[in-house]
């Protein structure tokens, strides 16, 4: 009984010199880990085969300690390929692809980062009949096809729910066998966008620390 007394002295000891040795009580390990969760929306401007291209997305993300990124992003886009205007086109491409997205951060500390994102996934592509809006879609040309789409952005930090982003990436795509009179093999091409990503970036940070100091000087 008497050992089990000077360990319950020693520790006590321990516990308030401690106390004066750092300016606040951590009540849980978490303080070196970061985690996030977001959704996000772009919208991109670019070129296939010479022709412009619109495409818009959207991903679901986990972001690790704000360094890294992992998730789901799908792609729908539209391409003027017959170059005769919205209103008055006999064949546009069309389609949709999805797949995995990383995107590794660099400086995530900061209020601006730097990226770069990857898509690596598929979908389909197709041929589609007068304007936008009517939507007559050619089955017989639907086409499947495989992308991989780096890019880099800059990251804009608005708060830690809201961030901005802005860069150019570039789509590979497996081969593709649209009709002879379109002479297009491949949907590669360069884009550039604006998108916003909502969520809670730092979730994980410690909500459990209490500064000692500051309440020593409210009291």
């Amino acid at each position: 009984m008497k050992h089990f007394n000077y360990i319950l002295l020693f520790v006590c000891i321990s516990v308030v010199h401690s106390l004066n040795a750092q300016d606040y009580i951590e009540f849980n390990d978490r303080k070196n880990t970061v985690h996030g969760v977001y959704m996000g929306l772009a919208f991109h401007y670019g070129k296939i085969s010479k022709k412009e291209t619109f495409s818009s997305s959207f991903k679901i993300a986990y972001v690790a300690n704000q360094q890294f990124e992992v998730g789901f992003v799908g792609v729908g886009f539209y391409s003027d390929l017959n170059d005769q205007g919205f209103g008055f086109n006999d064949k546009d491409l069309g389609g949709g692809y999805g797949g995995l997205h990383l995107e590794p951060i660099f400086f995530s500390k900061s209020k601006i980062n730097l990226s770069v994102p990857v898509l690596i996934g598929g979908g389909a592509v197709g041929l589609v009949r007068g304007d936008i809006d009517s939507g007559e879609w050619e089955d017989d040309d639907w086409q499947p096809v495989f992308v991989f789409e780096p890019g880099i952005n800059a990251l804009y930090n608005i708060s830690r729910y809201i961030q901005f982003e802005a860069g150019f990436k570039y789509r590979f795509s497996s081969r593709i066998n649209i009709q002879p009179d379109y002479n297009l093999t491949r949907i590669n091409g360069f884009s550039i966008g604006l998108g916003i990503k909502v969520g809670v970036f730092n979730m994980g940070r410690n909500r459990y620390k209490k500064h000692l100091k500051n309440e020593e000087s409210k009291e």
